[in-house]
C-alpha cells in the first residue's frame, strides 16, 4: 500500500507540476482533468488507489492560494514565486496532506514530501522541504494546543532547565561537589533556551 501511495504521490506531483508550468505560461488549452487522466493511465497496471491521487491533485488545486499563504510566513526569505517550481509543488502537496487531508499521519506526510524532494528536487531541496513542513506541523500542533486550552510543550522544557540550574547553583553554594561538565552543559542549554 505505501509503495502504491508513493507512486500515487509521484503522479500527483507530475500533474501539479504541469499545471503550475502551463498556467504560468497562460496555456488556455490546459485541462487538469485531461492531464490527470493521462498521467494515471500511464500507470494503470501498477496503481490501485486512483482516488488517492485525485484527492491530492484536486485538493491541492482547490486550496492552492490558501496553501501558498501558509507557506509564505514559514519561508519569508523565499517569496512563493522564487521557490523552485518542483520544491513549490512538493511543498503544496506536503502542506495539503498536513492540514487538509486527515487520513495521512503528519510524520508520513513530511517523510513522503522529503523523499519526493530527494528524488526530483535540487541538492538542498529535501532539507528545505523538511524545515518548512516541520515548522508548519509545529504551528498546527501549537494552534491545536491553544484551542484545547493546553500549554505549549516548550514551556516545561524551559522550566525543567531552570529548576536544574537552580539546584546545581544551590549545591555549589552549599559547597557540595557537582561535576563541572554537567553544570556547564545545563547552564549552556538554559541560556540558549531561555532567550
Amino acid at each position: 500500500m505505501s509503495a502504491n501511495r508513493h507512486l500515487g504521490r509521484i503522479i500527483a506531483l507530475q500533474t501539479l507540476y504541469e499545471q503550475d508550468f502551463r498556467q504560468e505560461c497562460k496555456d488556455k488549452a490546459f485541462s487538469l482533468k485531461v492531464v490527470l487522466d493521462r498521467n494515471i493511465d500511464r500507470y494503470k497496471e501498477t496503481i490501485d488507489d486512483k482516488e488517492f491521487i485525485k484527492k491530492i491533485v484536486y485538493g491541492v488545486s482547490k486550496h492552492r492560494n490558501a496553501i501558498d499563504r501558509l507557506i509564505q510566513p514559514v519561508a519569508p526569505e523565499w517569496p512563493i514565486e522564487q521557490i523552485a517550481r518542483m520544491d513549490r509543488t512538493v511543498l503544496r502537496i506536503g502542506v495539503y496532506e498536513l492540514l487538509f487531508a486527515t487520513e495521512v499521519p503528519p510524520k508520513v506526510a513530511i517523510n513522503e514530501a522529503v523523499e519526493l524532494a530527494k528524488a526530483f528536487g535540487g541538492d538542498n531541496s529535501s532539507k528545505f522541504i523538511n524545515g518548512v513542513l516541520g515548522t508548519v506541523l509545529r504551528h498546527k500542533e501549537a494552534e491545536a494546543d491553544k484551542l484545547a486550552g493546553r500549554k505549549s510543550p516548550v514551556r516545561p522544557v524551559r522550566l525543567k532547565l531552570r529548576v536544574a540550574l537552580r539546584i546545581l547553583e544551590g549545591r555549589q553554594a552549599q559547597g557540595k561537589k557537582v561535576a563541572s561538565h554537567k553544570s556547564k552543559k545545563i547552564k549552556k542549554a538554559t541560556t540558549k533556551r531561555i532567550k
